[in-house]
């Protein structure tokens, strides 16, 4: 009897955090090169007009919104690993945190670097959705139906992948107030 020759299936891609018994585990980087990194991540938070316009001017009880919301943001980056039970502690060599005004509240980009055995992505995104956090603390007060969204990894650079550049959000996901 002879037997017909198949092609291998594909290789399926696996959860580099999910070990063979479907527990969570700390991925092993130590083999892994030290290469320069980066990541840039954007999210939106949406307010009232009335709202961003006081948020735009800096007022408020509690401070500035924006300063704080871009100071909390680079906190955040840095303390990553203590908030994501998965991630590596990681040095970062440069954080920067950009808070653009809209008439209907802010558009935020993290933008986060290192020279490492891991990339910064869960450190942009943690960097802008805590600055858009920080932003409706300070400005709740005013508006409590800030809406916050469209948190998304714009652009990644170094290791074994490369680079890598998303779309930003198209206008259908965001919410128009």
């Amino acid at each position: 009897m002879s037997r017909k020759a198949t092609a291998a299936p594909p290789r399926q891609k696996r959860l580099s955090h999910v070990g063979a018994d479907g527990a969570g585990r700390m991925v092993d980087v130590s083999g892994k090169a030290v290469t320069s990194r980066e990541a840039v991540a954007a999210g939106r938070i949406w307010m009232s007009g009335g709202a961003a316009r006081i948020a735009q001017a800096g007022g408020g009880k509690k401070g500035d919104p924006v300063q704080t919301a871009r100071l909390a943001g680079v906190m955040a980056a840095k303390r990553t690993a203590e908030l994501i039970p998965m991630c590596h502690p990681l040095q970062l060599t440069h954080v920067d945190v950009e808070i653009a005004a809209r008439a209907d509240g802010f558009e935020i980009v993290a933008r986060v670097r290192t020279n490492g055995p891991t990339g910064v992505e869960m450190e942009a995104l943690t960097a802008a959705a805590v600055a858009a956090l920080t932003l409706y603390d300070m400005i709740k007060g005013v508006d409590k139906t800030m809406e916050i969204g469209g948190l998304q990894l714009l652009e990644k650079r170094g290791g074994r992948s490369g680079e890598v550049k998303a779309e930003p959000s198209s206008p259908a996901r965001r919410r128009p107030r």
